[in-house]
């Protein structure tokens, strides 16, 4: 079958490793189902899995591709939960949780195998794009709003980046909660999408901002982090879950931390129960994920172009 794979890690050109051709397809076996894959999205996790991060040598070739929307050998349509291990299900015993490209070959294939308790049922309302959005990025963004921040109604919440998957989704989950979105980028374009999609501001990156607010979603890391500690207000609560501009900021902030009280709360992904609320919501409430663009498989590689030079506002999906 055709895929995108990872052929071999070099940090220094993480494309370099990036190979699109055929690989054998998924063998059946007890507990677990094989899913035909109508559409799957590029994440930054593919691209630091082709920089070896959380993927050694030795795993290799990886299919890549932590999430997809597809239709399982009994013909239900059907999401991805892209946490294996997380329940136990289909795995061995003590073995650690672990995300799809990590352990298991990935989604961007026409086919992928995963533990059969790792389906959900794909509403019916969502086209195949549009659920293969929701797994990684968009169950991110819902867990590092709904659990992590400890936010309400009314509610201001500064999204670090305006055009980002975890981004984009962000604006428009903390939009329907009742939030007061404020967004920060570096480009005005995309500063003013962020603001039709429905953030109440956009700010340049490190900008002073009107007040302080109630929350800070992080997920660009060392560029970030100083404007995000400052911008809280006391008591307030940064949710981290990623650090795309490096992980080592050149000041910590400790100092500002403790005085202020503040809350600094690590997000990763987020459970079963947690993408059946998010396709629940999006299902009733009318949300859509935003798409930056729809490609085929086989174009793959200008995909993880654009999305390693930051030229994406959105998901880019891929359809085998």
């Amino acid at each position: 079958m055709f895929a995108a794979y990872a052929a071999r890690i070099d940090p220094a050109d993480p494309l370099g490793g990036l190979v699109l051709g055929d690989l054998p397809e998924p063998e059946a076996r007890e507990g677990w189902s094989v899913v035909t894959v109508k559409a799957a999205t590029l994440n930054h996790h593919d691209l630091w899995s082709l920089r070896g991060v959380g993927l050694p040598a030795e795993r290799l070739p990886m299919i890549l591709g932590c999430d997809a929307a597809g239709v399982d050998e009994h013909g239900n349509e059907v999401v991805l939960h892209s946490v294996i291990g997380q329940s136990g299900h289909g795995v061995g015993p003590g073995e650690p949780r672990s995300i799809l490209t990590e352990r298991y070959q990935g989604t961007f294939a026409q086919k992928v195998a995963v533990p059969t308790w790792n389906l959900l049922p794909k509403p019916a309302g969502l086209s195949f794009e549009e659920a293969a959005c929701l797994p990684t990025a968009w169950l991110t963004a819902y867990r590092m709003l709904f659990t992590n921040a400890g936010v309400k109604p009314g509610d201001t919440v500064l999204v670090q980046g305006a055009g980002g998957g975890v981004s984009t989704a962000l604006v428009v989950l903390a939009k329907a909660a009742g939030l007061r979105v404020w967004v920060t980028g570096r480009d005005e374009a995309k500063r003013a999408r962020a603001v039709a999609l429905g953030a109440d501001a956009a700010f340049e990156s490190g900008a002073r901002l009107p007040e302080r607010v109630d929350a800070v979603m992080e997920t660009v890391g060392a560029a970030t982090w100083s404007h995000s500690v400052k911008s809280l207000r006391p008591g307030g609560t940064i949710v981290i879950s990623g650090a795309t501009s490096g992980a080592n900021p050149t000041a910590t902030e400790l100092n500002r931390i403790f005085f202020l009280e503040l809350r600094v709360v690590g997000s990763t992904m987020g459970t079963k129960e947690e993408l059946a609320g998010l396709l629940s919501l999006c299902a009733t409430a009318g949300i859509r994920p935003v798409i930056d663009s729809v490609l085929p498989l086989a174009e793959a590689r200008d995909g993880f172009v654009r999305l390693a030079e930051g030229d994406v506002f959105g998901k880019i999906v891929l359809t085998p």
